[in-house]
Order: C-alpha cells, then sequence, then structure tokens
C-alpha cells in the first residue's frame, strides 16, 4: 500500500504577518552563507562525487608493478567502486553491531558479516 502526501497551501494569519524573517527565508539566507564560504572547508561540499582523496587512489594504483598509466577515468571509478564496498560492508556490519545493542563497529561486527555474506568471501582470513 502506498502513502499519498497532499500539499495544502497556508495562508498567513495576522499574527504571522508581524513576523520579521520566516522559515524559509531563513533557510535561504543559510544556504547562501554556505556558499559564499572560502578556504579549506569550502572545497568539501556535499555536491563532491568522490569521497576519497584521488589522488590518492591514483598514488596506489601506480605503486602496483602491473600499472604504468591510470587515466582520470579509471581513478574515479577504483575510488567510488571502493566508496561503494566500504559503504556496503559498513552497513553490513552495523546490523551485528545493532544485534549487539551497539552503536560503535567492532572487528567482530565486521568478521561476523565476513563470514556470513557470500560476497565477502573473499576477505576471509584478512584481518588476522
Amino acid at each position: 500500500m502506498m502513502a499519498t502526501t497532499v500539499a495544502t497551501p497556508v495562508t498567513p494569519t495576522e499574527s504571522d504577518q508581524g513576523r520579521s524573517v520566516s522559515e524559509e527565508e531563513t533557510r535561504g539566507n543559510e544556504a547562501d552563507e554556505e556558499s559564499q564560504q572560502t578556504g579549506p572547508v569550502a572545497s568539501v561540499t556535499h555536491s563532491r562525487v568522490s569521497k576519497l582523496p584521488l589522488a590518492r587512489i591514483k598514488a596506489l594504483m601506480k605503486a602496483d608493478p602491473d600499472v604504468s598509466l591510470a587515466s582520470q577515468e579509471s581513478v574515479f571509478i577504483i575510488a567510488k567502486a571502493t566508496e561503494l564496498f566500504v559503504e556496503m560492508i559498513a552497513k553490513d556490519s552495523l546490523v551485528y553491531a545493532q544485534q549487539g545493542k551497539r552503536k560503535t563497529l567492532q572487528r567482530k561486527d565486521l568478521d561476523n558479516a565476513i563470514e556470513a555474506i557470500d560476497e565477502f568471501a573473499f576477505l576471509e582470513g584478512t584481518l588476522d
């Protein structure tokens, strides 16, 4: 069964008209302030495509003697695949942490996820 949400317009009352700044205006101003940031914090935004440092990924790829050149596209694909893999194993490990009434992942949670999920079979014994 699907739930349906209906949006109804709300007209301001007399008491609302006396307000100096609306909630939407405040949110809009906060967004404008965030977009005007400068310095190192401004370069790290939510619109970043890769969460991992591409230069470091490229250096790791080139550390392999079989790799002489790594295109920007291949570096990006490896970075994205790594992000998805880490997210997947972390979510699966979180299930075991929550079963133990914990919010913090521990090594035993990773071990349990690796043992229980066939996709992680190649990792068995790597944490030893």
